[in-house]
């Protein structure tokens, strides 16, 4: 017996069906002019359903069905096209041609994992059967709390997220993520989400304790790192070949890597020294200052504003550089001081009158990561 297939709303069984993709110089018009109608007849369809479905918007490499009918004649009965996995345009031929938009329906699952790194995030979560593209998002909230490239291999985590699927079947991704903690030099930092005025477009993420996960700087001007000379007194310098103090913090990465502003400031410089090569000098307040060395490419001028994470450069080896890098200098109060050694300031944080919410909110999905976790680590 041959199994029914619904989709679409229809019983394909009972169709012949033509299963497509759009090509380069495909229109609507010359797909279904195929099908036994004629220019003045795909006119008139065009026109009667313009209002719903845009003929013009049709990409190529999006499928199409059309579903015929089963006698010689093999008469079109409708024209389907998929712009997303998620939604899709029926043009009806059956009774009066007639277009209509309709939405597959989303389920939201919820699941918690707990795992230990073997390999990058993005390996790992693979690993675990979770949607890799995860990995970006957990890096971005955690940015100002944790270096990712000093996690060691072993080092725990858990995670609760939102997954979604299309008609229960279709796996769509993560939606969203809810709880997650990660052991960063023998503690676990807790990540929760929390909006201050109960916008879900304006969540911040905090601790356990209810402490801001935002600093005031990022850990480093890079998304991807390797340090390759420290802030020292005294270090012998690659190319003037003599030994001078080293004021910065030397990330090596490719050329053309994107450098980013740890603060939100205004640019005070831009330009180019023999020393320096290209660079950007930002001060982001009366006691602040950052600078960005050896640019390949400058991407913000003189007096700009700009935001935290902004990409005001390239990485390069202009200057004084035998290869590809930033040297990242720090400023406090006019004195340059090793960034990686300061207490760095924190973002505003919750109004107290607000902890309780917080709080009783976290709890529940504290206790669902901590016993999850509990239960992987026992074995």
């Amino acid at each position: 017996m041959i199994p029914v297939t619904v989709d679409f709303g229809f019983k394909l069984n009972d169709f012949n069906i033509v299963e497509d993709t759009i090509q380069s110089g495909d229109t609507f018009g010359s797909i279904i002019e195929k099908q036994n109608l004629n220019g003045n007849q795909v006119y008139d369809i065009v026109a009667k359903v313009k209002d719903t479905f845009d003929v013009r918007s049709i990409r190529k490499g999006k499928p199409y069905f059309i579903l015929r009918t089963k006698d010689k004649t093999n008469k079109i009965q409708a024209f389907i096209y998929q712009p997303d996995r998620l939604n899709y345009y029926i043009v009806d031929f059956r009774d009066s041609v007639v277009a209509h938009k309709k939405t597959r329906p989303v389920k939201f699952t919820t699941r918690t994992i707990a795992g230990a790194l073997n390999g990058s995030l993005s390996e790992t979560l693979q690993s675990l059967k979770v949607d890799p593209g995860l990995a970006p998002k957990i890096a971005k909230i955690y940015a100002w709390s944790i270096d990712f490239f000093k996690l060691q291999k072993g080092d725990k985590f858990a995670i609760t997220f939102t997954e979604r699927y299309i008609n229960d079947t279709i796996y769509d991704g993560v939606d969203s993520l809810k709880a997650t903690y990660f052991e960063y030099k023998g503690k676990k930092i807790y990540a929760f989400p929390f909006s201050l005025d109960g916008s879900t477009n304006k969540q911040q993420y905090y601790d356990d304790e209810g402490k801001t996960l935002k600093n005031f700087f990022l850990k480093a001007p890079l998304k991807f790192v390797n340090i390759t000379s420290r802030y020292t007194k005294n270090r012998f310098h690659p190319v003037q070949k003599i030994w001078k103090a080293h004021n910065g913090t030397d990330y090596a990465a490719p050329t053309g890597t994107p450098i980013m502003t740890t603060a939100a400031g205004i640019v005070e410089q831009a330009g180019y020294t023999t020393g320096n090569g290209n660079f950007v000098k930002v001060k982001h307040d009366r006691t602040y200052s950052t600078q960005y060395l050896h640019m390949s490419k400058i991407l913000v001028r003189r007096g700009q504003r700009v935001t935290q994470g902004q990409i005001i450069g390239k990485v390069g080896s202009t200057g004084l550089a035998t290869g590809p890098h930033v040297c990242y200098r720090f400023w406090k109060n006019g004195v340059q001081v090793d960034a990686l050694r300061l207490n760095l300031p924190t973002s505003t944080p919750m109004n107290s009158t607000l902890k309780p919410k917080f709080m009783a909110q976290m709890q529940p999905l504290k206790k669902v990561l901590d016993s999850v976790s509990d239960l992987k680590f026992r074995k």
